[in-house]
């Protein structure tokens, strides 16, 4: 499988010398940012374009970025550039600090492989096609739908997801508010992220 070097998929984190030796390498162990040398009371491990589809890791982007282990700084800057660029539609829920161990992004023909009911991609399915108005900062077009955890605390809340207003943002303060959210989180230990794909879909947590 054709992979970026990380030189290229992330030329502005420097990464820590010992996660990028030969060691590192025969044991498969993903490069890490320097910053985890010593602050490691919040860190991500981010794989970019692979999605997780029953089980099974699945490549959505081709040639694929490699897998990485971020602090909070290293992956906020990451996503700021990154979800700014995404042209599709995205509705996003705000993870819960306490339990979260995963936050990453769905397409629409993959809510059922990823683990999602029915009845949740249906309520999410109708969000996407509403008109996407404008955004709430600076009434550019909006491609984001926010809720928070106020709004709807977890994916159960099918009625809330289908009711609630959230909040309408264009693609950069869409990539703020989720990287708001992040830093407002003190501690955490995400062991999977990915980058949006595919023309509309969900970030979600678990």
């Amino acid at each position: 499988m054709a992979r970026v070097p990380y030189e290229t998929a992330y030329p502005d984190i420097e990464f820590l010398p010992s996660s990028r030796n030969w060691w590192a390498w025969l044991k498969g162990s993903p490069a890490e940012c320097i910053h985890l040398d010593h602050h490691a009371n919040w860190l991500a491990t981010l794989l970019p374009d692979t999605l997780y589809l029953r089980g099974k890791r699945v490549v959505r982007r081709e040639p694929a970025r490699p897998e990485v282990v971020l602090c909070r700084d290293c992956l906020t800057n990451t996503l700021l550039s990154e979800l700014a660029e995404y042209p599709g539609r995205v509705v996003a829920f705000e993870p819960d600090p306490e339990v979260v161990t995963q936050y990453f992004f769905v397409e629409t023909p993959d809510f059922n492989a990823a683990g999602l009911t029915p009845e949740v991609a249906a309520a999410i399915d109708k969000r996407l096609a509403e008109e996407p108005g404008r955004c709430v900062r600076c009434s550019r077009g909006a491609t984001w739908l926010w809720f928070s955890r106020a709004e709807v605390g977890s994916l159960d809340e099918i009625d809330r997801i289908a009711a609630a207003p959230g909040e309408r943002l264009c693609s950069q303060h869409g990539a703020r508010r989720l990287c708001d959210a992040f830093t407002e989180i003190p501690e955490a230990n995400l062991f999977y992220m990915n980058l949006p794909y595919g023309e509309a879909g969900a970030y979600v947590w678990i």
